[in-house]
């Protein structure tokens, strides 16, 4: 399995990038609320890049790094 943890490359797609569809869509991926990032990991996530940065955004508000983006808001 492919690492996860955030690279700086990520963390500006991270803070930019808007959930596509769903309950939460339009809502820029470091807004998704944790206990919707956890039922995805549960549930799986998408494939292709998206599900590479739900992954991501899973581990950083998992592991209180949010403050990661204060410089990006």
């Amino acid at each position: 399995m492919q690492e996860v943890f955030p690279e700086r490359s990520n963390l500006l797609k991270l803070a930019r990038t808007r959930m596509p569809y769903g309950k939460y869509a339009g809502v820029l991926l470091v807004d998704l609320p944790e206990p919707y990032l956890v039922w995805m990991n549960q549930e799986g996530y998408p494939g292709g890049e998206l599900g590479d940065l739900l992954r991501c955004m899973y581990e950083v508000k998992v592991n209180g790094l949010e403050y990661l983006f204060d410089p990006l808001r």
